[in-house]
């Protein structure tokens, strides 16, 4: 946390610096490479865009890579108050960067940042990550994942397979998907790639319209409780999977 389904929300919010100048700036120099803030002042903003779970606002080309806290807010308006198991406060002695633009005495974007695992980065390649979790197709599943002999949760986490997919959404499509997270990627057929692909596909913009990837049917509160599973009231499991915690049904999940 925060995944792709977090940075699509952010760059949204983003759309609205578009146009302008970056006037002045300021960045924590312990996140950022030298040279940052000579590098983004006067350069126009001419648009956004995300990759997995980067955001890259063009023009000045800064890379905004979240970490397990980062957080952006435009204009004073956090567009996500809080992040799932993050702090509820905005402390301004939290922010990693911000950025004024047109000459306006609020900054027009802070990156906020409790832990400091966030990053910002100039001209970032995007073009060692994976195919993106919104232009998935078995096709391309199978190509990203089917030769790895490490167990599918932990392949679908690997950003350089799959960019944009977190812990609670790897977990989501494959319950929906009906796959056991502990399965080799390998292992998976032609059927259960569309399957999984098709999940990503359609349950992720529906967590998305929702608020975020804690939106989905495995939500934090069951994730904790375990309660029976929503689908065939088999006992829901919690395992460690790869170093991360794998939240799954023993039952149709196969």
């Amino acid at each position: 946390m925060p995944e792709g389904l977090e940075a699509e929300i952010w760059r949204s919010a983003l759309e609205s610096v578009v146009g302008r100048t970056v006037t002045a700036a300021w960045v924590d120099e312990r996140v950022s490479p030298s040279g940052f803030v000579d590098a983004v002042v006067g350069a126009p903003i001419v648009g956004v865009r995300r990759v997995g779970k980067v955001v890259v606002l063009d023009g000045p080309d800064i890379g905004l890579h979240f970490g397990m806290t980062g957080r952006i807010v435009v204009d004073g308006v956090a567009p996500i108050d809080r992040l799932q198991y993050s702090s509820g406060r905005d402390d301004p002695s939290w922010d990693r960067l911000r950025l004024y633009t047109d000459d306006r005495n609020v900054p027009a974007v802070r990156f906020n940042d409790p832990r400091r695992l966030g990053r910002v980065s100039i001209d970032p390649d995007l073009s060692v990550l994976g195919v993106d979790f919104t232009a998935v197709t078995a096709k391309r599943l199978a190509a990203a994942i089917g030769a790895r002999e490490a167990p599918v949760k932990s392949v679908l986490l690997d950003q350089h397979a799959v960019a944009g997919l977190g812990n609670m959404c790897a977990d989501e499509v494959l319950w929906w998907s009906g796959i056991d997270p502990h399965r080799p990627a390998s292992s998976l057929d032609g059927s259960e790639n569309g399957a999984l692909a098709r999940a990503i596909r359609q349950r992720l913009p529906v967590m998305l319209r929702r608020g975020g990837s804690h939106r989905g049917t495995l939500s934090p509160e069951v994730r904790t409780a375990c309660p029976p599973c929503a689908r065939d009231g088999s006992p829901l499991r919690r395992d460690t999977i790869g170093g991360r915690t794998a939240v799954w049904c023993s039952g149709h999940q196969r």
